[in-house]
């Protein structure tokens, strides 16, 4: 399920695997998005960057880690080459909700501040369907993320 929030872009779906499992495949950046990681992605505090050239590079600093339950990213840097304003997923957080639910684990992402007045949302929230919804779906349930031939 996908929908549009003044908060942000948001998707999620139900898993039957359990709720440290969906964590940890969270946590596993390099398997599910698409592109250099470079840095801690598993510890508070940590820092890495992300860069898929020549369209996307973005710095995130891990500000919440509650095994089982919730991962949440602050973007402190960013340059979208395909957008007027590059910078414009800096100050953003990307969250991820995770609950034990009746047959598994529902996940839910969020984009906080990738509303529809943004410009790169078409484009950025086709590729969270993609990476969140595909790659990261695929790696929860068949131990296999989806990378795209980047």
């Amino acid at each position: 399920m996908t929908t549009r929030t003044e908060r942000g872009y948001s998707t999620s779906y139900t898993v039957e695997q359990s709720p440290d499992e969906v964590y940890a495949a969270v946590l596993d950046v390099r398997s599910w998005w698409t592109g250099e990681v470079e840095g801690g992605t598993d510890e508070e505090g940590a820092e890495f960057t992300y860069r898929h050239p020549p369209q996307h590079y973005s710095r995130q600093r891990v500000t919440e880690l509650e095994p089982g339950r919730r991962v949440v990213w602050r973007v402190t840097d960013s340059h979208l080459s395909f957008v007027s304003v590059p910078d414009e997923w800096t100050g953003s957080e990307i969250v991820f909700d995770i609950a034990a639910v009746d047959g598994g684990t529902e996940l839910r992402f969020t984009h906080v501040g990738l509303v529809p007045d943004v410009e790169c949302f078409g484009a950025c929230s086709t590729g969270w369907l993609h990476y969140v919804g595909g790659s990261l779906h695929s790696l929860i349930t068949t131990g296999r993320g989806l990378p795209d031939p980047w």
